[in-house]
């Protein structure tokens, strides 16, 4: 709930309302201008805490915190996991334990035996006082003293407050029509004769000629489980502790349930518990065969979100505040390391960021989408807009690769280019019809980019260059001079940008012909003027018409 208002006046309001932490709503509170944003209710159980940063952020206002986490900089324990897909396990009276023990600055033991430890390196969860396992005693096991926060499949045990990442895959074998009920009597049986959490289950997975079971679908979609099929062929391929010659002659395969839930949980997958078989009582009908395998990988593509950020050209005041929202949003920021460098001053304690190299854009890519996989919320980083010569069009490829329900959230936030910001620096120089052309052939040959370069010639667009000249490509920009000279002016006018919106911005303008090519390089974007382009007063315009045009 979002109220404008005093916080007085919402208090009195909603307090008769309010019954126990657990079940608090998450409630904030706005100025009538929206420059101060209050989480008032459920900063962390609810989200009302990040809730908070991300409206701030689209509002280009100030988020008010004054929990002991954020102000301390430690991390929020009780309410982490969220961003990486997690889900909480253990008491809200251990969890409350162990939060009043953080804000009085006692250490926390963890155990984490599983899932993605990428948060740890965060300067918040260094700051956290958090002891390994090994830790003082020596020992695994936590003392009564020390308060512990563990990251694990496991049931949570007395007094432990837990995170379960979604690495359990259920391998259901079932007769035809088979009751739901006795599915998950049979599910629940054998998790806990495991000591597994059921919110560390990925999904369900079974052969294919089980697609359509009913008690299946049903039990997929009451969970919000991904329902995972496998092919009799290739089931038969996986080694299993109990094959069954029965099976092998009704389904194709000695094994379904184990074999199916090793198979989903991929490579390293290890069986958890193998097949247990449940029967009907008098009010169900049918039988259920169950195994648990454990993934090495979390998968929780519907809890997981990759966002394409752009970033504009360096100086924060021109970050989109839709852009700013979304990376408030996220835990981990990928992207090339200048760009994120860039950003670091909006970078919380919490979140990570994971730096790539400049031309493997795809490694960037492919890493952004397999945390997203696993449930992770992931800002993939792009200078300038992401959808021009940024990362957009190859992460959607990516994506597209997957199967429609192995895919996260996929959006783009749009920023300010380096064509828009160079125009507006040099005046108007766009006015009327422009094309933007890379002259790098890295990956695209450069036949095609010459004959873009004609084309744009003969049709007389104003021009960006993109990537015009590097040490390893330095006769490109000239050929480009050439092929633009034998269609428009010697005086055409050229501004030359570089360093956009950074401290080492430099603006300057040239003839076409005077074009200084060597002093081009990697970080300049150059716009070329049409055959009616003209400079005056120190400015660059295009005028929107040609002469004899009319415009109303």
């Amino acid at each position: 709930m979002i109220v404008i208002g005093a916080t007085g006046a919402v208090t009195r309001l909603i307090a008769p309302l309010l019954t126990d932490k657990d079940s608090d709503p998450a409630v904030l509170v706005l100025d009538a201008k929206g420059q101060r944003v209050v989480p008032l209710l459920g900063g962390h159980q609810a989200g009302a805490e990040q809730w908070s940063r991300e409206v701030a952020a689209a509002l280009g206002g100030e988020a008010v915190l004054t929990g002991d986490s954020a102000v301390s900089g430690r991390f929020a324990s009780d309410a982490f996991g969220h961003g990486w897909g997690w889900k909480r396990g253990g008491t809200g009276a251990n969890w409350s334990q162990l939060m009043k023990a953080q804000a009085r600055g006692e250490t926390t033991r963890l155990i984490q035996t599983m899932g993605s430890t990428l948060w740890q390196s965060s300067s918040a969860a260094q700051a956290s006082q958090l002891l390994g396992p090994d830790a003082e005693t020596g020992s695994a096991l936590p003392t009564r003293a020390t308060p512990t926060l563990e990251i694990s499949t496991s049931i949570a045990h007395a007094g432990a407050c837990t995170w379960h990442p979604p690495l359990l895959w259920l391998g259901i074998g079932c007769e035809r029509e088979t009751s739901l009920n006795l599915v998950e009597r049979a599910v629940s049986s054998a998790l806990e004769e495991a000591g597994l959490a059921e919110s560390a289950v990925a999904g369900i997975t079974s052969i294919d000629r089980k697609g359509d079971e009913r008690a299946l679908q049903a039990l997929a979609q009451l969970h919000h489980w991904p329902f995972r099929l496998h092919t009799a062929s290739a089931l038969s391929e996986v080694p299993v502790p109990t094959p069954s010659k029965v099976v092998a002659a009704e389904m194709g395969t000695g094994s379904v349930a184990e074999a199916a839930a090793l198979l989903s949980a991929g490579d390293n997958g290890r069986l958890k518990l193998s097949k247990r078989i449940t029967h009907a009582n008098e009010a169900e009908r049918g039988a259920v065969t169950v195994a648990i395998a454990e993934s090495m990988e979390a998968h929780a593509p519907q809890r997981g979100e990759l966002h394409l950020i752009g970033s504009g050209p360096g100086d924060l005041a021109l970050l989109t505040p839709e852009a700013r929202s979304a990376l408030e949003r996220c835990p981990a920021w990928v992207g090339y390391g200048l760009y994120l460098d860039l950003l670091e001053p909006l970078r919380r304690s919490d979140q990570i960021r994971l730096d790539g190299q400049l031309t493997m854009e795809r490694d960037r890519c492919r890493q952004a989408l397999s945390l997203a996989c696993q449930g992770v919320r992931v800002a993939l980083v792009s200078s300038g807009d992401s959808g021009i010569y940024g990362m957009a069009g190859l992460a959607l490829e990516l994506w597209m690769e997957l199967p429609e329900d192995a895919r996260p959230l996929f959006a783009v936030h749009p920023g300010i280019s380096a064509l828009q910001l160079a125009a507006a620096k040099a005046g108007a120089p766009l006015m009327h019809d422009f094309c933007t052309v890379s002259l790098s052939d890295r990956l695209t040959p450069w036949e095609v980019i010459e004959r873009r370069l004609k084309a744009a010639a003969n049709g007389n667009f104003v021009v960006a260059l993109y990537n015009p000249r590097s040490k390893g490509r330095d006769w490109q920009l000239q050929r480009a001079k050439d092929i633009l000279l034998t269609q428009r002016p010697d005086a055409t006018p050229v501004v030359i940008a570089r360093q956009l919106g950074r401290q080492e911005e430099h603006l300057s303008f040239s003839r076409l012909d005077n074009l200084p090519v060597d002093t081009v390089d990697m970080l300049t974007v150059l716009v070329i003027g049409n055959s009616s382009s003209r400079m005056e007063g120190g400015r660059m315009v295009t005028p929107r018409g040609y002469p004899g045009a009319e415009l109303s």
